[in-house]
């Protein structure tokens, strides 16, 4: 059986202990203090009481903020999991139950609609996840317990607020990440603030039960970040033997200069698309290689990570029924897909393991019980929820 160890119990107690009468005395008297700063915003009392009662810090909010990841994600498994067949396959299915307002989006705002369904796809599973946090207390806590970025939560408590006060939603809607991004598309509260829009024309900007408002919404984002309407993300490339020339997201030549340094489409043929282009090779020189556009500088500005924006753009033309990456990536491991994880998940409790639901979410319980399992077969242990792994549980390892 593995369990948590005896360190990692009394973190779990410390934790909990945390937080003691003095310093809740302190947060409860920076809560009351916050009711005079939202007033000044246009937020009446009375608004203030109906969403802040009874509101007590969340000190798991805090460690979530100053965790440190024990394992890195390759950005294989990353996008294993979030472009695979599943993500696929309810996103066409999901299109064509919301076609019309998809159409709509793609008028108003010159977002082409598979790009406005991956990041759905992407930012809530299509509206499946929306994550189980309660703003106020999780953006109570981030703005009240003293931490290096309390400012910036306690300006998008604000906002928040404010949202109630316009009358978009009611404060039990105010449910998502520990960091107070919510709704079907994940809008941090001041950017709902900035570029929520009412796309179903009731008059309200409900990000949370309506998917025409996210939808809507999501392409107003991505307009705003300058999308080129009818333009191209970009494409997978192939790059010669011993490349070492430039590369990154912000490192844009035109496409002839990449064409002059031996740079071609993944099927061979020549370079195109119009304006600057860079190319972004996320696992080095010995991995996939992608040549990328203004419009995946868009898709990068909701998330700022590669990983993500990748994620988008390879979803959306997965979504148009194009191919997904097709070069390689290093390591000669497969990255999983989310049917696969829970796979791997339910081999190790049938083992004894002790990792709670199999629901394939690998989080760090369920890494250090494959790093154990791999330490006992003779694998490396690195925890990583690789093909290897599952090959060998399904052999009876």
């Amino acid at each position: 059986m593995i369990r948590l160890s005896r360190t990692a119990t009394l973190v779990l107690t410390a934790s909990a202990l945390a937080f003691a009468a003095p310093a809740r005395a302190d947060f409860n008297a920076c809560i009351a203090g916050l009711k005079g700063v939202a007033a000044k915003q246009g937020v009446s009392a009375a608004t203030f009481d109906r969403v802040m009662a009874g509101v007590t810090p969340d000190m798991k909010v805090i460690e979530a903020l100053n965790s440190q990841p024990e394992f890195k994600t390759p950005i294989w498994d990353y996008l294993a999991v979030l472009v695979d067949e599943q993500k696929v396959r309810d996103g066409r299915a999901m299109m064509q139950r919301h076609a019309r307002a998809l159409a709509a989006a793609e008028q108003r705002y010159g977002v082409d609609r598979y790009t406005i369904a991956a990041v759905w796809g992407v930012e809530s599973d299509y509206g499946q996840l929306l994550g189980r946090w309660a703003l106020p207390q999780a953006l109570g806590t981030l703005a009240c317990v003293p931490n290096r970025r309390s400012a910036y939560f306690r300006g998008e408590l604000m906002s928040a607020l404010r949202i109630v006060q316009r009358g978009d939603l009611a404060p039990a809607k105010l449910k998502g990440s520990w960091a107070g991004a919510f709704g079907q598309t994940q809008f941090m509260p001041s950017t709902y603030l900035r570029l929520a829009v009412d796309g179903d024309g009731d008059g309200r900007r409900d990000l949370v039960d309506s998917v025409p408002d996210a939808l809507h919404s999501t392409a107003n984002f991505l307009a705003r970040a300058g999308w080129q309407s009818g333009a191209s993300w970009g494409y997978e490339v192939r790059v010669p033997a011993g490349y070492s020339g430039p590369s990154g997201r912000r490192t844009k030549q035109p496409v002839a200069n990449w064409t002059a340094r031996g740079i071609r489409k993944f099927d061979g043929s020549p370079l195109t698309g119009s304006g600057a282009a860079g190319l972004l090779m996320p696992a080095g020189a010995n991995g996939a290689a992608f040549l990328v556009f203004k419009n995946y500088d868009a898709a990068f500005s909701y998330n700022g990570a590669d990983s993500y924006a990748l994620a988008i753009s390879l979803l959306s033309d997965r979504l148009r029924g194009r191919p997904g990456v097709q070069g390689s990536w290093p390591g000669g491991d497969r990255g999983l897909a989310r049917a696969e994880r829970k796979e791997v998940q339910q081999h190790l409790l049938r083992r004894g393991y002790q990792i709670g639901e199999a629901d394939g979410a690998i989080g760090a319980i369920t890494r250090r019980a494959i790093a154990e399992y791999q330490r006992k077969i003779g694998m490396n242990p690195d925890g990583r929820p690789g093909g290897k792994v599952l090959d060998a549980l399904r052999a009876g390892r």
